[in-house]
């Protein structure tokens, strides 16, 4: 028996700019539709919010690896609320616990998840305009940072991924 495949999508919160938040509900609808379970930081803002809703309006399963120990701030489109207690080192259950990590913007959290990422292995798509950033993870781990142009791309990107694993 085979292992679902969970797909982590990471992004800022409430710095979270109109174009991650697209993004984001795109992502999460396209993850939803290849039948992907969906893993975000579970929060009802941002981009974790917006992934969350557009693989619920596919009808997705999805998971929130909060960071406190209570659900008050969970999105509602949350399937399975994970609660850590653990503030940001809770950004390193997210990557460990996805096959491939979707940083959807960039913010403080997301560069931390990132480079725990990558200091694990795992294969990051970078779905942002934020120029610095794809410059400096590229040159720091190329084999393991791949840059998204669209949520389309992304999703072509993720299935690569996925079969260079087998």
């Amino acid at each position: 028996m085979s292992r679902n495949i969970v797909i982590g999508v990471m992004g800022p919160g409430d710095s979270a700019t109109e174009i991650d938040i697209k993004n984001a509900h795109e992502l999460g609808k396209l993850i939803a539709q290849e039948g992907w379970i969906l893993l975000t930081g579970g929060r009802n803002v941002g981009v974790m919010d917006a992934a969350n809703k557009g693989a619920k309006e596919a009808e997705g399963l999805t998971i929130g690896i909060l960071p406190s120990n209570h659900t008050r701030n969970v999105s509602d489109a949350v399937d399975i609320a994970i609660l850590t207690d653990l503030g940001n080192a809770r950004n390193n259950i997210n990557v460990l616990s996805s096959n491939v990590i979707i940083a959807c913007g960039i913010g403080l959290g997301t560069l931390s998840e990132i480079a725990l990422a990558l200091k694990n292995k795992k294969p990051v798509i970078l779905l942002s305009e934020h120029q610095e950033s794809q410059q400096l993870f590229k040159k720091l781990a190329p084999d393991l940072i791949f840059i998204a142009t669209n949520t389309h791309t992304t999703i072509k990107q993720i299935h690569n991924l996925l079969k260079n694993a087998k």
